[in-house]
């Protein structure tokens, strides 16, 4: 197994980091300190740099600020330790049964689209049904890495086909957003940047608001005469313990009504 750390947070404090971890989420240092089961005052010690927490100390506060593997690395090497959390690539021959869980969800959802994702959205993995999703995507949205937020925003992406894009972008957007602030990544904040500035002729809703029968935030796709019409679910792993499957997720769509059903039946069985 292989671990991969980047150093640029680790050069700061750890006592500055986990102050500004617990300040994006909104937490005060009595909470904190309530749910880890320490004192306001040594956690207090602990932000100002006043007392060097414990390597166990750091991986508690850690827990209770729920924060990613990538990052919890991250605060153990601010605070003079090793990471404890591996980064394996998914090739190894150690994410054998990683690879065949995610081929039997990918397989075991057809006729249904389904994609692999990692934590900045790029394709891992996807199944023969997602074809339906990409017909008339520019080639060159289709060159590795593929990054399935750009590939669907894109005026050259899927972009064109969907009916309800301002609906569909503000989803995606707000869903991105979110993300940025559980991660901090800065990666994902120039994606959104990237996406935002792509033109959208629709209004586009600030605020979520279902229609007549609405459940979800449908995709609503054109495809030839027909209206395909989608919902999604996001999957990821129980309890990882490795960055690698931590930041793996699955996007499965589903039919949102009888007749995209019947045609994605018809599309995997012509027969």
């Amino acid at each position: 197994m292989v671990v991969i750390v980047t150093t640029a947070s680790a050069s700061r404090p750890v006592g500055e980091l986990l102050r500004q971890w617990r300040e994006r989420r909104r937490m005060s240092q009595m909470d904190l300190a309530l749910q880890a089961d320490i004192s306001t005052r040594h956690l207090s010690f602990v932000e100002t740099g006043r007392s060097k927490p414990s390597r166990d100390m750091i991986l508690r506060l850690a827990e209770e600020l729920d924060l990613p593997l990538r990052e919890r690395n991250h605060l153990l090497l601010a605070g003079g330790f090793a990471p404890v959390y591996s980064e394996t690539p998914l090739s190894s021959p150690h994410m054998a049964s990683v690879r065949e869980a995610l081929g039997q969800v990918l397989h075991g959802h057809e006729p249904y689209p389904a994609v692999v994702v990692d934590q900045r959205w790029n394709l891992v993995d996807r199944n023969a049904a997602t074809g339906v999703l990409l017909r008339g995507v520019a080639p060159e949205l289709l060159d590795p890495p593929v990054n399935v937020l750009r590939l669907s925003l894109h005026p050259k992406g899927m972009a064109q086909r969907i009916i309800n894009l301002g609906e569909w972008r503000a989803h995606l957007l707000h869903r991105l957003r979110r993300q940025m602030s559980l991660t901090a990544d800065p990666d994902l904040a120039a994606l959104w940047r990237e996406l935002d500035d792509y033109p959208c002729d629709q209004p586009e809703p600030e605020i979520e608001r279902p229609g007549p029968g609405d459940i979800v935030v449908p995709l609503r796709l054109r495809r030839g005469y027909r209206e395909l019409v989608f919902f999604s679910t996001m999957a990821t792993f129980g309890t990882p313990l490795d960055i690698t499957v931590a930041e793996l997720a699955i996007e499965a769509y589903f039919p949102a009504n009888p007749e995209t059903a019947a045609y994605l039946q018809h599309q995997h069985h012509p027969d």
